[in-house]
């Protein structure tokens, strides 16, 4: 697959991705400049993690304007497959690809430590490699992952499966212990109606090899890389 990267100002994790879905997974990527416009070359869209344009204003919401973003909405409209990753999360949630906002985390401190996400929900190629129930690690670093939604988007999330990512402890138990932000319903990643483009605060690009703590960020793209071998075979 060919994987485009998007890099705003202020973006830091475009390298992690490619590091990741190039050299470990072997797959075609590219790092593109937030000017882009064309992205019919590619088969899938990252919007890594970082600080976009130094989060001023409000995270994501300054990215959510430039260029590439209406590209990336067409491509997501056509069914094509996105993630959005800490702060790309943010930025699809700004630009309405995603329902609710990520806040200020409860504690009010920047949080970089490793967590237990419960694979749930309906059907998305991000992480239909992943058996219901089933628990991953890899690591969070944000200080505005704070997922929030008015009661009635909580309830249409749940009720349509678009909770794909629960804050969860090593046994898959969903409590507030585990919960290292505060966000609704120790919600970590949601996905859209069609189940195409995925938000997920912890990052999977940075637990991609047993070398930096484990290797269950991998998970989500083989899912994808998975689902698009099989629709060629």
């Amino acid at each position: 697959m060919k994987f485009a990267i998007i890099r705003f100002p202020g973006t830091w994790s475009d390298r992690d991705c490619y590091h990741v879905l190039h050299n470990v997974l072997e797959q075609q990527a590219e790092i593109l400049w937030h000017r882009e416009t064309d992205l019919s070359r590619f088969d899938a869209v990252v919007l890594p993690g970082g600080f976009s344009y130094g989060d001023y204003l409000r995270t994501g919401a300054i990215a959510r304007f430039s260029p590439v973003m209406e590209a990336v909405a067409s491509f997501a409209e056509a069914g094509k497959p996105v993630i959005g990753i800490c702060n790309g999360f943010q930025v699809l949630c700004e630009s309405h690809l995603l329902p609710g906002a990520l806040m200020r985390n409860q504690s009010l401190e920047f949080r970089c430590e490793w967590v237990h996400l419960r694979r749930e929900g309906g059907a998305t190629p991000w992480a239909d490699g992943i058996a219901d129930g089933e628990v991953i690690r890899v690591p969070i670093s944000h200080g505005e992952g704070n997922y929030y939604a008015d009661a009635k988007t909580l309830d249409e999330l749940e009720l349509k499966g678009r909770v794909v990512f629960r804050y969860c402890d090593a046994a898959g138990e969903v409590t507030p212990a585990a919960n290292p932000n505060g966000s609704a319903r120790n919600i970590a990643g949601i996905i859209n109606a069609r189940g195409n483009v995925l938000g997920m605060m912890p990052h999977p690009e940075r637990a991609g090899e047993a070398l930096v703590g484990g290797s269950d960020g991998n998970r989500m793209w083989e899912s994808l890389i998975g689902q698009a071998v099989a629709l060629v075979g």
